[in-house]
């Protein structure tokens, strides 16, 4: 009888199938070809459970299923590995595509759109990339599908491409995560040409094979006459370039907040599920890898602390509901980052399940409020919406109350977790504790600009027409939104590790699962490297018990004052902008500190300058030679070949002449004459 695991090509390929039935029939179909995403994306999830279910009960998968290069020194292959990570991952992300499946039926087909059927194979094609990566058991194959992830991404971004502002922002989201993957492609060549093999998983794994080089057990491995640890580091930054562009951190953030001109229910798909998830899940994916290096640790850990403040501070201005969220998914992924540099991998894993529920719910919840205010997405233009739209209102609540990181919802339980990594990693170390700092003080700003946009889109009087007489949402709308908000109230409970320290209750479920699986995959086997090769042990303040609570007691107080100045500064009426008192610091949050600015400068100003200077030498200089050479051969042969006259009588007298001229030269030379 064929098992769970027969079937599991299914979860990507159902997606794909429905991608090929929107494009070539949707025009043909009800609601152009949604109906076939949605039916796929249910199987998807259904099948993902079940694998889940199956990988709790002990069993694991990692085979190759095609090969498609055989040959010396490696082959190059098609594998799935589902493990406890991956079988998360595949819930969560057959979850979310399917809540937004269905949620574009509401979102998208009313409006009158043209290119229906466009969309929702777009969106099948986006749904079977990113599941096909999560299953990936290589990273040749990881690297293929997180560029077709990319490719769909630009695909849909850019929906609306007869728009300027549409086209503009899939361009760039490319060009900037592109920019990325250029490392990314060098890092898989080097691991391929160092280990001879891609695979994540098993003792003949590129991690595995690291670390017995670094404990000198291994078979030969190609550093490029580098120390293995040194050569090891670098392999890691170079993928690490993919993950900065695929997950907007610092400074490849920029395409993000632009990536809000695409349809809402993609970007819940991008924030939550797909895009941005790809590149902290391939750092958990490559965590034994990873673990091997104290430096490329050190390098995620500031990138991801710096970046969750960076962001922050840019939230606190914006007028546009999605904008906040955009700047918001940047941050929040920077504490994933946080939390992999400092080692806590369950804690970045436990926060990328939350943020997918919670962003994906505030999304389709701002995507209700787009629709009820007629595509109009500045805040200053809404209020008073809580009593016209309270499904939308309770479940907004709910998903703000956990990226705020309030007890109990979600994202207290992760982000505390986060925290309490960084800090306990931290107190050994100032770079780490830097970050922690960092990622501490993000909390406060994370607070405040939660509850402005509660109170500016949903409280107060209605400040325009349409915000009075909103369009009403219907089920296809507010059905994802309440199962999310369920989840993004209760799911932070699989793993409330504060709970079950004090009280001994089983409440730590994450944490006993990704702690199971695979032996050179598991949770204490990252541990093991992370003390052995990163020297990072947890220093307590007040004993384990006593630092978790003074970290959550930290967090949960900078959450609870940020979100009390914004209920202080924004509750009422008639809310004032009190951010105009920011005065020069508010003109430069608001327009996201130049990056793009300096990032035009730089591309215009200096990269091409330099692209012109290093053009001209070529001409001049490289082909300048060469062309030299070559005008020298041809004004030479254009002279000889004037000799070349067919008639053999001057033949003999060239030979006889030449023959008096050698004889002549040799008495010269001999002293005949």
């Amino acid at each position: 009888m064929a098992g769970v695991f027969d079937y599991a090509p299914a979860i990507a390929l159902l997606p794909f199938v429905s991608f090929l039935v929107a494009l070539f029939g949707g025009r043909f179909m009800p609601k152009r070809g949604a109906l076939a995403g949605i039916v796929a994306t249910g199987g998807s999830l259904a099948l993902s459970a079940w694998v889940a279910l199956t990988v709790l009960g002990g069993e694991t998968y990692n085979e190759v299923i095609y090969t498609f290069a055989a040959g010396q020194p490696f082959a190059l292959e098609f594998g799935l590995l589902l493990d406890q990570l991956s079988s998360l991952m595949l819930v969560v992300v057959s979850l979310i595509a399917f809540l937004v499946h269905v949620f574009s039926l509401g979102y998208m087909n009313d409006e009158g759109e043209t290119g229906l059927s466009r969309y929702y194979a777009e969106l099948g094609l986006f749904s079977a990339s990113m599941l096909a990566f999560v299953m990936s058991s290589n990273l040749l194959m990881a690297f293929m599908f997180f560029e077709l992830v990319g490719l769909c991404s630009y695909l849909l971004i850019g929906f609306w491409f007869r728009q300027d502002g549409p086209a503009s922002a899939a361009k760039k989201a490319f060009l900037v995560t592109r920019f990325g993957d250029y490392f990314f492609l060098i890092g898989v060549v080097a691991v391929f040409t160092t280990f001879g093999t891609a695979a994540f998983a098993g003792p003949e794994g590129f991690p595995a094979l690291a670390e017995e080089a670094l404990t000198g057990g291994a078979g030969e491995v190609n550093t490029f006459g580098l120390a293995p640890g040194t050569w090891f580091t670098i392999i890691g930054l170079l993928v690490l370039g993919g993950v900065m562009g695929k997950s907007a951190q610092f400074p490849f953030h920029t395409w993000l907040p632009d990536a809000m001109e695409g349809p809402t229910p993609v970007s819940a798909l991008i924030h939550a599920a797909t895009m941005v998830a790809a590149g902290v899940y391939l750092v958990a994916r490559m965590y034994g890898f990873y673990a091997l290096s104290p430096t490329a640790l050190a390098v995620i850990a500031f990138v991801g602390g710096f970046t969750a403040l960076f962001a922050a501070t840019m939230g606190v201005v914006k007028r546009e509901i999605k904008q906040v969220l955009a700047y918001s998914t940047i941050s929040q992924y920077g504490y994933i980052m946080l939390a992999l540099g400092t080692g806590g991998y369950v804690a970045a894993v436990f926060h990328l399940t939350t943020h997918a529920v919670f962003k994906a719910l505030l999304f389709l919840g701002a995507g209700s409020v787009i629709i009820a205010m007629h595509h109009n997405e500045d805040m200053w233009d809404m209020g008073g919406l809580k009593e016209r739209m309270p499904v939308t209102y309770w479940t907004f609540l709910a998903g703000s109350l956990a990226l705020a990181g309030i007890f109990p919802f979600s994202g207290f339980w992760s982000k505390d977790e986060v925290l309490f990594e960084a800090l306990v990693h931290g107190l050994s170390n100032p770079l780490l504790l830097g970050a922690y700092a960092m990622g501490l003080l993000a909390v406060f700003l994370t607070g405040f600009y939660t509850f402005r946009m509660v109170l500016l889109t949903f409280h107060g009087e209605p400040r325009t027409d349409t915000a009075r007489d909103p369009h009403a949402v219907r089920w296809n709308v507010k059905g994802p939104l309440v199962v999310l908000g369920v989840l993004a109230a209760v799911v932070g409970f699989i793993n409330a590790v504060p709970i079950a320290k004090l009280t001994g209750a089983h409440v730590d479920f994450l944490h006993a699962w990704l702690f199971h699986g695979p032996e050179t995959l598991t949770g204490e086997h990252y541990e093991e490297l992370l003390k052995q090769f990163a020297g990072y042990e947890a220093t307590y303040l007040a004993g384990e018990v006593g630092t978790m609570l003074v970290s959550a007691a930290a967090s949960l107080g900078l959450a609870l004052a940020g979100a009390g100045l914004a209920v202080a500064l924004y509750r009422g009426p008639a809310p004032v902008e009190h951010t105009d008192r920011l005065g020069s610091i508010k003109t430069l949050l608001f327009n996201n500190y130049y990056q793009d600015e300096y990032q035009v400068w730089l591309a215009q100003g200096l990269t091409a300058n330099v692209a012109r200077a290093a053009d001209k030498f070529d001409q001049g200089v490289i082909d300048g030679v060469v062309n030299g050479v070559s005008s020298v051969s041809l004004f030479s042969g254009s002279r000889i070949r004037r000799i070349q006259t067919g008639i053999v009588s001057n033949y003999a007298a060239l030979l006889t002449l030449g023959l008096v001229a050698l004889i002549v030269g040799l008495g010269l030379y001999g002293g005949w004459f």
